[in-house]
Formats: structure tokens, sequence, C-alpha cells
């Protein structure tokens, strides 16, 4: 039972499914159909599937054929009407065409007539059009007559004008003509012709302001010159009520103004008035020199076509290119004052033009576009100013290249353009200047001291005294008591010197004008170029003197007297520079003058140079020393080369009269020294390696002499004595040797009071192996000691005891 039921209850689930598939497949689309079919395909019972789609097949055909059975009847029915409507509508369209056939016929003539009609009415219409638009276009064709006749006469702006009107007015009411189509066209061209036409004239005058840049520059430099000196008459005649001239009535030839930046018309757009007329003799201006009218054209016509900017570009590029050649110095520019002259005109002549175009346009330059021309300008001058001012070697050029530039630096001031670096780099110059016044004045000086003679100034008359007097400060009272002739103890270089020393800062004190220098900053400048003068200049000129190979003692000596006379004049120089600047030589900061160091340096090398001088005559006449050391014979007389020498140093200290105490006494000193030591080393010298008692004795008697001049006191001033001193150790020496007094220098040795204190061990070994020497080849050495001893052993006991003191001493 339970089996049965359950195969009953899928049977009935299996229907429900087919029936289930069979409706997706009627309501489906076809591509769709296919799952379906595949779900029936899956399945187990597609045999009784296909018989249910059998059975429901044959029902829709059944219904299909009751439907076609209902409608049929209807069918023939219309079929039977439709034929009937198609005899009648063949009837309505045979009267239809015979009544449009008689219609043709009547109404011919009527469409002949209205054809002609029409064609009336639109002539009519037409010639009142064609009148109509005439009148349009006439003033549109007299505007564009206008124009061109304007554009063949030049006149550019009332041409734009014309074309202005042209365009926006007139144009676009005939907009649609072919021929104002051409205008429209030709507009742009024509537009690009006025601006090609006044950009040829802006660089007509770019050409004529660069050609003329010189003679503007000249002229504002000559109004800065006159301003000057009109200003230096007033400050030194003060009249009450005078009223200085501002700085547009000095300059009024350059500031110019004009009454619009537009133009009127083409004849007087730009034309500049000059404010100040009542002037009968005003120096011609820029806008004399240089017709301001095209640029002016120029730029009101870019500004009208739009295009302002491009021609504010323009024009900036091309000044800046021709700032840039005008700044360029020729390469000669330091060879001629004029070289200089024309290169700051050119300058000068520039920025003169850069101003006006700034204070008469409205930004077409502007206060930055000209600062930035002038740090270039300013930074290109000074290097060029550098370079080429460092090639001048003549102090005059310097100078007056020097007023140039302070004329240069006041003339663009007044245009408001900063020149503190200009006055820097004056100062610059000014070292150079002082480099080539201390060139200048180094000749100088070596043409006075080559051509001095130095001797005495003689005067006869008391006109030559003052004459003297009056070039150099010199106060004797006794020089004053002697009566004519006399002398002068300088020679004539001091006055010389003295008054070039004061020429050189007359010719300092020219560079510091129109400096705007305080006075101390003039007199530190002075000063320090004075001194410069002195330590330097003068220094190496007095050295090289000093120094020369020829120079004599006659005139080293009046060098000293001379230095020291010089020396003595330097506060006379500090108080000149006192009196020329106003300024208290008490000021804290004030700089001293360096002329007693210089004179005193000088007279020291002079004073070396004597002593240098003496020494080598003195070392001639012992070249002219023949002494025979191995002479026997005594000598009763000094030698003759030692008596000319003492005759020739005695001659000589008597010329240093003259000379300071302390200079003669130091080169008496030196003398004798060096007399005493280059004997010494005459008796000691390794070539004489032999010598006797007669050589010694002559020797003995040349010292001799030597200290009878000591003695005699050649210069003043000496204590008892003291020049002896000098030829302490060979008098000392000979004594030991003359007397034999060997026991006594043996005995004493290293006492401070010995007798023989002087001699050295090693020195009188030496002189004892030459005289030992003698003995083994003579018999003289009986002559030198009296007692009985062996003379050979006694110089060796002498000579080993002589060792054993040096040994002592070393050790």
């Amino acid at each position: 039972m339970e089996r049965g039921k359950m195969a009953e209850a899928e049977s009935l689930e299996t229907a429900a499914e087919h029936e289930r598939i069979l409706r997706e497949i009627e309501s489906t689309d076809t591509a769709c159909i296919g799952p379906t079919l595949r779900s029936v395909y899956d399945g187990e019972e597609h045999g009784r599937f296909m018989e249910k789609l059998e059975t429901r097949i044959r029902n829709h055909d059944r219904e299909i054929e009751k439907m076609c059975n209902f409608h049929y009847q209807g069918f023939v029915d219309s079929i039977t009407e439709l034929l009937k409507v198609r005899g009648e509508a063949q009837k309505l369209k045979n009267q239809v065409t015979d009544t449009n056939r008689k219609l043709q016929h009547e109404g011919k003539e009527l469409v002949i007539a209205m054809e002609e009609l029409k064609q009336c009415r639109l002539q009519q219409r037409n010639i009142s059009a064609t009148v109509d638009k005439l009148m349009l276009c006439l003033p549109v064709l007299e505007m564009y007559s206008k124009l061109r006749d304007q554009m063949k006469t030049k006149r550019h702006y009332p041409a734009l004008k014309t074309l202005e009107h042209l365009e926006h007015t007139y144009l676009p009411q005939v907009s649609h003509y072919r021929f104002c189509k051409v205008m429209v066209d030709n507009i742009p061209k024509l537009r690009e012709e006025i601006k090609d036409v006044s950009m040829s004239d802006l660089k007509d005058f770019l050409e004529s302001i660069r050609k003329h840049s010189d003679k503007i520059g000249e002229t504002a430099m000559k109004q800065a010159q006159q301003q000057r000196n009109l200003d230096n008459i007033v400050l030194q005649q003060p009249r009450v009520g005078s009223k200085r001239k501002s700085k547009k009535d000095a300059y009024t030839v350059f500031d110019t103004e004009i009454e619009s930046t537009s133009p009127k018309s083409e004849q007087d757009s730009g034309i500049l008035d000059v404010e100040d007329e009542e002037d009968d003799e005003e120096v011609p201006g820029a806008q004399d020199l240089v017709d301001f009218s095209p640029v002016y054209r120029c730029l009101h016509i870019y500004s009208v076509l739009g295009a302002r900017e491009t021609f504010e570009n323009y024009y900036r590029k091309q000044r800046r290119k021709q700032a840039r050649l005008v700044l360029q110095p020729p390469s000669n520019m330091h060879e001629t004052l004029d070289g200089y002259r024309k290169y700051f005109n050119q300058i000068v002549g520039f920025f003169v033009v850069e101003d006006h175009i700034l204070h008469t346009t409205q930004g077409l330059v502007n206060r930055a576009y000209i600062d930035e021309l002038w740090e270039m300008a300013l930074s290109k001058t000074i290097a060029a100013l550098r370079t080429h001012s460092s090639y001048c070697s003549d102090p005059n050029l310097v100078l007056d290249l020097k007023n140039l530039i302070v004329l240069f630096a006041d003339t663009l001031q007044v245009y408001g353009f900063p020149v503190n670096q200009l006055f820097d780099m004056l100062l610059e110059i000014r070292d150079q200047y002082s480099e080539t016044l201390l060139k200048k004045w180094g000749g100088i000086f070596r043409n006075i001291l080559d051509s001095d003679n130095y001797s005495p100034i003689p005067v006869t008359t008391e006109e030559m005294y003052k004459k003297v007097v009056g070039q150099f400060p010199f106060q004797d009272i006794e020089l004053e008591k002697q009566p004519f002739p006399k002398k002068f103890p300088f020679s004539e270089f001091v006055p010389k010197v003295y008054n070039q020393i004061k020429e050189f800062i007359y010719a300092c004190l020219k560079f510091s004008e129109d400096l705007h220098l305080s006075s101390t900053e003039v007199d530190d400048m002075i000063r320090k170029s004075t001194n410069l003068l002195l330590t330097r200049t003068l220094s190496n000129a007095l050295q090289n003197v000093i120094k020369r190979k020829n120079i004599g003692l006659t005139e080293l000596v009046q060098i000293i007297i001379n230095t020291t006379h010089l020396e003595k004049s330097c506060k006379y120089l500090e108080e000149f520079i006192t009196n020329i600047t106003n300024v208290l030589p008490e000021t804290v900061h004030t700089t001293k003058l360096y002329g007693t160091t210089t004179f005193k340096d000088a007279r020291h090398a002079a004073e070396e140079e004597i002593y240098t001088n003496l020494n080598q005559k003195i070392d001639q006449f012992l070249q002219l020393a023949d002494y025979d050391w191995m002479t026997g014979d005594l000598g009763s007389k000094a030698s003759d080369y030692l008596v000319d020498l003492i005759a020739f140093l005695r001659s000589t200290f008597a010329v240093f009269t003259h000379l300071p105490g302390k200079v003669a006494q130091t080169a008496c000193m030196s003398a004798c020294k060096h007399l005493a030591t280059s004997l010494m080393q005459l008796l000691l010298e390794a070539e004489v390696r032999q010598l006797t008692l007669g050589a010694l004795q002559q020797f003995n008697l040349d010292v001799r002499e030597c200290e009878q001049f000591a003695r005699s006191g050649p210069v003043p001033g000496f204590q008892e004595d003291t020049l002896q001193l000098a030829f302490i150790d060979l008098r000392q020496l000979l004594d030991l040797f003359i007397q034999w007094d060997w026991s006594t220098y043996l005995a004493d040795y290293g006492q401070p009071n010995c007798k023989y204190l002087r001699v050295n061990p090693v020195t009188a070994l030496t002189l004892l192996e030459k005289m030992k020497d003698t003995s083994r080849k003579n018999n003289m050495f009986a002559q030198f000691r009296k007692n009985e001893r062996d003379k050979q052993k006694l110089i060796d006991t002498v000579a080993k005891q002589l060792r054993g003191l040096i040994s002592s001493h070393h050790s």
C-alpha cells in the first residue's frame, strides 16, 4: 500500500513539473528556451514529457482552426466592398482630370499677367534697397578715402583715429558687403603700416639722441660748472636778499614740460616748452638738440593700438643697448683728458635724455628702470676709470681727471642720481695721485741732489741773505752779525728740498678740493702723503746719494749738516700744514709728520758711510805697507805709508769741525779702532810665517806714531788717553815681546789688574811661534834676553806655558 501511495505521489509531482516546463516554453523567447529543455533531458521522464508536448500541440491546432472558421465570412464581405469602391474611385479621377484641364486653359493669361506684375514689384523693391544701401556705404567710402589721404601725408595719428571710427562705427553697418570685407581685411595691415612707420621714426629718434648725447652731456656739464662758479661767488660775496637758484632754475634747460602727453596734432606732438624763457642767454637744452616728438607720437600710437607694453619693452631694450655702447670706453681714453671728457659727456647726455623722458611721459620709463640703468652705468664707469686711470703717470692729468669726475658727479647729482660711489672712487684715485706725485717729486729730489755742489751757500749781499732766509726758516744770530761775504752752514739743496716739500703739500691740497671732505680728513690726507714723501721718496733719494760709489767725505759731512737743518725745519712744515687746513696739531686724530725720523735716518746713514769710507781709506793706505819681517836692522822712524795715513786723518778730521761733536768723535774712534785692528791683523796674518826683533821694533815705531796721533786730540771732546785705548792691545803685545817680560805675564795672567791684561795667550803664542822659527835660522836671539839660558829651550818653555794657559782657559 505504502509503495503504491509513493508511486502515485511521484507521478503527480512529475506531471506538475512537466506542466510547468510547457508553460515556460509557451511564454519564453526561443533564444532562452535552451535551459528549459535541458531540465527535461536531465530528468528520467523524457517519454512522458514528449507525450504531454504532443497532446498540447494538438490542442493548440484545434483552437487555431476554430478561430479561422469564425472570421472567414467577414473577410469575404470586406473583399466584395473593396471591389465596389475601386470603380467609384476611377470615375472620380476622370472628373478631376477634366476639370483641371479646363482650369489650366482658362487661367493661363492671368498667370502671365501676374508674373509680369511680380517682376515689376521685385525691381522696385531692389532699387529702393540699393538706394538705402548706397546711402550707408557712402560715409564708409568717404572715411576710407580720408584714411588713405592721411596715410599719404604721413599724418599717422589722425589716420589711426579715422581707422578707429571706420572700424567701430561705419563698417559694422555694412559689414555684409564684399568691399567692406576687403576693408576689414586691410585694417590690420594699415595698423601694422602705421606701427612700422612710427617705429621707423622712433629708430631715427634713437639714432639722433645717440649722436647728440655727447653734445647734450657737454651742455649739462657746462651748466653745472656755471652754477658751481656762481655758488662760489655767492659764498665769497654774500648779499642781503640774494637767493640761490633752485635745482629747477639752475638746470631749467633740461627740466621741461608739455601740456599733455597726448599729441594735439601731427606738428606739435612732443614739442617741449622751456619753463624759464626770461634768461636770454639760456644754453640750448635737450629739447633744442633733439626732437622728442617721434617718441611721444610712437608712444601714443602704440597705446591706441593696445601695444604700449611692446613699445615700452622695445624702447627700454634699445636704450639698454645704447647704454652699453656709451659705457664702453675707448682703449686710448687714458692718453688725454679729452678722451675722459667725451666719455663723461656721452654718459651725462644719455641720462639727461632718460630723465627728460621720465618727466615728460607717463610710464614709458620709470624710476626703477632709471635706477637699474644707473647702477649698471655706475659700476661700469667706476671699473673703466679704475682701469684707465691706473695707466696715468702724470699727476697733472690725474688732477684734471679728478676735477672732471667731480663735475661729472655734481651734474648727475642734480638729476637725482646717487654719486657717493664716485666720490669713494675718487679717494682711490687720490692714492694713485699721491703715488704719481711721489714719483714726480722723486725725480725732482734726484735732480736737486745730483746738481748740488755740497758746499755751504755763500752770500755777498743783504738781498742774497734775505732771499735764502725767505726760502728756508733759518735763524743764527752769530751768522747775522758776521760781515759779508759769509756762508750758510748748509748747501743749496736744503732750501730747494724744503720748498719742494711745500709744493708737494700744495699739490696734495689741490686734489682734496670739492671732494666734500672735512678739514680733519684733508689734514690727515696731506700729512699721510707728506709722510710718504719724507719717509720713502726723499729718504730713498738721500740714501742713494749717500750710497754712491764716488761720494766723498766732504759731501757726506755736508749731507749730515744739511739733514740736521732739515730736521729742525720739520716744526715749520707742521705749522705750514696747520695754516692751510686750520686743524690744530693737538687734535686727537692728527697724524704727526715723520720728517725728523727721516732726516735722522739719513744722517745716521751718512755717518755710517763716513765711518765706512774712512775705514776704506785706511785699508788703502795699509795696502801700501811693505814690512821686511826678516830685517835685523833697528829702525829709527815710522813707516812712510803710516806717516801719510796719519796726515790724511788729521786733514780729514779738520773738516769735521762743523759736524756735531758726537759724530766727529765716533768717526775718530772708529778710525783708530779700525787702524789698530788692521795693524794687529797685519802682524798676525798667516802669510807672515817668520819675523825678527828688528821687524817688531819697526812695527813698534809705527804703533807709537799712531799713539802720538791719538794723544794729539785730532777731534775735541775726548777725555785724556781715551783715544789711545784703541791701540792698547797692540801696545801691551809689543811691550811683552820687546821687553820679554814673560814671567810677569805668566804670573799675573787672569788677574784684573795685571800689566798685560789685553794680551791674549793665543795671540802671544802665534807671534812667538813666528819668532821661534826665526831663532832656528839665525843667532839673533841673544839680543832679546841677557840671561844665559839656552835660547831655544827658553822659547819652548814659554810656548809650553802659553799652551797650558790656553788649554786651561778652554777647559
